[in-house]
């Protein structure tokens, strides 16, 4: 079950300078309704990770099942939309007994790549290279070392340890894996990395790690029909997410979008949301900067500037009603803590939580809560296609191409000028041109 409450985010709670007037939100029922029919003809192209929920997940878990079997060690070579998605669906709802031990080699820091290869053994590992484009730089790089290690201890046979997700007909990987005879999966052209998740870039690893993908799926399919049926603005969830923070953006000068769970197994949902919020939308001067808290811990470290700062924030709880364990405060406590005895940690996180609401809305600070029953495959598929659909219909709103990431592709162009890549030679004579070190200063 996902519930969305949005009470504290409306004008009749923190009024209108900082909340949406109910007539606001009903003001965009023509928009929606036009957007509507148009995403529902885009689900073979721009919008075509809608159609992942669908995909046949057999040849998926049967290689899953082969990796668990064979392997002591599954490591992810990916980066962004190649890894995030991964690691939030594996943080969020726990490897299971008798899986390899999980790594993600997803940066260039090369203490952070020896402290993976320290903590394995390359013979009885599987990698994972994880890449739509196949020549990502950061995982080439990566892919390149452990290549020359795998060689190395395995000779001829290093392709046994290796498995790719790539484009199915173009790039770097595909082109030697196909070479190399290396067992390799999809990732469907339409798709972009930061929609990717529920394409084998997320569910492999997640079912190397035991989780139902099936079930993932089966939520995000939940999802997919109440936001196919419904187009009144209010019903539709993924539009209501969009259009609140849209119009709390636009009209009411709200630039950053928080996300804060209180359950810290979805902290990395945070940061594949921030992901997926900030390339798709963050265009021609517009969207929101999301921001990561996790509850109660940034209570304590952010809540001060977002009661009393600059009022330019939207928040979103992510709220869950059942853990799976809990532990109660034992009795007999000293006199000044005795109010604690006899309640349960759950318990106080959920008071914080609304002790937390409650200030923000004498702040007037507009927030929604997200709620789940409980963190599961199911519910976890419903909140990944719930923002996926917020993020892609929110581009209509900005006038914006939410699949595209511009910005992103010029930094790597000065890079691959930086790194000598042949046809870049113009980029490297703006990168002299651009950089300079002028003013600085140095202690020693």
């Amino acid at each position: 079950m996902v519930r969305i409450d949005y009470t504290n985010a409306m004008a009749e709670v923190i009024g209108e300078r900082d909340g949406i007037l109910r007539e606001e939100l009903l003001s965009f029922r023509h928009f929606v309704v036009e957007t509507h029919s148009v995403i529902q003809k885009e689900k073979n192209r721009k919008f075509y990770f809608c159609k992942l929920p669908y995909q046949d997940t057999s040849q998926i878990k049967e290689y899953a099942q082969y990796i668990r079997d064979s392997f002591q060690y599954f490591v992810v070579i990916g980066i962004g939309g190649s890894s995030l998605g991964a690691r939030m669906l594996i943080d969020s709802l726990s490897q299971k007994e008798n899986s390899p031990q999980i790594f993600f080699l997803e940066n260039v820091d090369p203490e952070g790549f020896h402290s993976v290869i320290e903590s394995i053994e390359i013979e009885k590992t599987c990698f994972n290279v994880v890449t739509k484009s196949g020549s990502t730089v950061e995982t080439i790089a990566n892919f390149s070392i452990i290549l020359s290690m795998l060689k190395e201890k395995l000779g001829d046979r290093f392709k046994e340890n290796l498995v790719f997700t790539t484009d199915p007909e173009k790039g770097f990987l595909r082109k030697f894996g196909s070479e190399n005879d290396i067992k390799m999966f999809d990732v469907p052209p339409p798709v972009g990395g930061r929609f990717s998740v529920l394409s084998p870039v997320g569910l492999l690893p997640a079912a190397v790690a035991g989780i139902d993908i099936d079930q993932i799926l089966a939520g995000a399919k939940k999802m997919d029909l109440v936001c196919s049926i419904e187009e009144h603005v209010e019903h539709n969830p993924a539009y209501l997410v969009a259009l609140i923070h849209y119009i709390a953006n636009m009209r009411r000068g709200k630039t950053i979008s928080v996300m804060m769970p209180y359950a810290e197994k979805l902290a990395s949902f945070v940061d594949w949301y921030r992901q997926l919020w900030a390339e798709s939308l963050g265009k021609d001067g517009l969207g929101q900067t999301p921001v990561k808290a996790v509850g109660t811990i940034d209570q304590h470290s952010q809540i001060q500037l977002y009661r009393e700062g600059i009022r330019d924030k939207i928040i979103t709880f992510i709220q869950v009603e059942n853990f799976s364990t809990d532990f109660k405060i034992p009795e007999g406590l000293p006199e000044e803590i005795s109010y604690l005895s006899g309640h349960s940690l759950k318990e106080i996180l959920t008071k914080e939580l609304l002790g937390t609401k409650a200030a923000l809305i004498k702040s007037k600070v507009p927030n929604i809560t997200v709620v789940l029953d409980e963190i599961s495959p199911y519910n976890i598929g419903m909140l990944i296609y719930l923002y996926e659909l917020a993020t892609g219909f929110s581009g209509y709103l900005y006038k914006v191409n939410p699949f595209d990431q511009p910005a992103v592709e010029e930094g790597k162009n000065f890079t691959y000028a930086l790194m000598g890549r042949d046809g870049y030679q113009d980029k490297l004579e703006e990168f002299k041109e651009l950089y300079k070190e002028k003013y600085r200063i140095e202690i020693s």
